[in-house]
């Protein structure tokens, strides 16, 4: 029997619920056609011919206007990082910082998708590489293909051979990655888990036995905060419970979101929750993290943006002030993702977007970038000295280790098919009915095409 979630989400249940329904609503197309990539506008903005010349000389002058969701700790600090290195290699260009508050993206997508259909986008803009890419913005025609960037600046030769096809469509690359995330971490204080008598879980069946320990002892056993964490956490209990084969079947047509072992899934999902604290719907990501450090719960599992948040709060890897362990059941397997930035089509400074996106594939932009962040480069050939001892064994997984992309942060599902999911998702963290759960993301497996 699959337990029910708990209290907390039961409590907004009727705004959630009242709120998702909505937007599935108006989110609608007429019957008898598709709907179209969020943020499409009415018609994109036509680019500069094939083999335009990548900028001026110089870089050009004017406001480039630079939109990302890095506002907090590590990640903020990060991109100031590397606009220092613009600033530098670029003085006659003002940067303009356009973040928007949300983790994952979730707010500042939205402001995006407005701005895209009034036809006012910013010179450049943050996305995950994978399908959110692809089958969002590349589909509506937003993007300007930069094959020819690449070709001038040698990217193909440092960038990962596993991470270009993630940004191209057919021949056409269409973003600059500047780094690789693992989703799939656990992070805690090592002198608390030995004052609770704990260690860090292996799989999910000995995490929920540890909770009941920490539960016991008045400890909160996980920290979550807002929805879009919750579905973080989905993605690793999914690929701890199936595997990495299982999990990417599930993406890939292959597998199967009705079956037996997805339903067991959901029953270790579902306990899982039971032990999350009582006000995550009220708190960010940083918020949760901050009640490992603060010794109000034991663990997390976030990002290695994390990483960034505890040494922006003044700890060290280095020095044993926090450890970090693969989500239970997923050792040896890196989740990955990889934020980038684009071109877009009909901006108002070409050249200005060109200057920010050489800096951000470059060496030197990624290395002022990543050690700050909490991220290890996209290019293989980052100064490994200047990375702490978490990035660089973040470093030898991503080399070592299977790969499975991210749901959450856009690798292996469009915009519109994590939205049905996170509709669900949404419905089950306010009713509990695992089966309807289990159903709706058999339906938008389907409604997507990846399942006949």
């Amino acid at each position: 029997m699959i337990h029910t979630p708990r209290r907390s989400w039961r409590a907004v249940a009727p705004v959630l619920v009242i709120a998702l329904i909505a937007a599935a609503c108006s989110a609608a197309p007429p019957a008898g056609t598709a709907a179209p990539p969020a943020g499409t506008p009415a018609s994109s903005p036509a680019a500069p011919p094939a083999g335009t010349p990548a900028m001026s000389p110089g870089g050009g002058t004017g406001e480039v206007e630079i939109f990302s969701w890095w506002t907090a700790g590590g990640e903020a600090d990060g991109l100031e990082a590397m606009i220092e290195v613009f600033g530098d290699e670029y003085p006659d260009l003002e940067l303009v910082n356009a973040a928007v508050a949300g983790g994952a993206g979730t707010n500042a997508r939205a402001v995006l998708a407005t701005r895209l259909q009034q036809g006012d986008p910013p010179e450049s803009w943050q996305g995950h590489a994978g399908q959110e890419l692809i089958g969002t913005y590349v589909a509506a025609d937003q993007l300007e293909p930069l094959n020819f960037l690449f070709e001038e600046e040698g990217w193909l030769d440092v960038m990962p051979e596993t991470l270009i096809p993630q940004i191209s469509e057919g021949d056409d690359i269409y973003s600059v990655p500047v780094n690789i995330h693992r989703a799939n971490v656990m992070w805690f204080l090592e002198e608390n888990l030995t004052e609770w008598g704990v260690t860090a879980p292996t799989t999910w069946a000995e995490f929920l036995e540890t909770a009941a320990t920490l539960q016991e002892a008045g400890v909160t056993p996980l920290a979550m905060g807002e929805q879009w964490t919750s579905m973080h956490l989905f993605e690793t209990v999914l690929l701890g419970e199936l595997g990495a084969d299982g999990y990417a079947a599930l993406w890939d047509g292959s597998g199967d979101w009705a079956s037996a072992e997805v339903t067991s899934a959901l029953e270790t999902f579902s306990s899982v929750l039971e032990y999350t604290n009582d006000d995550a719907s009220t708190l960010s990501w940083d918020n949760a993290a901050q009640l490992v450090l603060d010794g109000d719960a034991a663990f997390t599992i976030m990002g290695d943006w994390a990483e960034g948040f505890f040494v922006a709060q003044g700890l060290s890897p280095d020095d044993g002030d926090f450890g970090w362990a693969a989500a239970p059941g997923s050792d040896g397997v890196f989740q990955w993702l990889s934020d980038s930035f684009v071109l877009p089509k009909g901006i108002a400074n070409r050249d200005g977007a060109l200057a920010w996106l050489r800096v951000a594939g470059s060496k030197a932009g990624q290395d002022a970038f990543n050690p700050v962040k909490g991220s290890i480069p996209a290019r293989n050939d980052g100064d490994r000295s200047l990375y702490d001892a978490y990035l660089q064994s973040a470093m030898d997984d991503w080399g070592s280790n299977d790969l499975a992309g991210s749901l959450t942060h856009g690798v292996v599902a469009s915009d519109a098919w994590k939205a049905e999911i996170d509709t669900a998702l949404g419905l089950f963290l306010a009713d509990g009915d695992a089966a309807a759960f289990q159903t709706a993301l058999t339906d938008a497996c389907s409604a997507e095409g990846a399942c006949q």
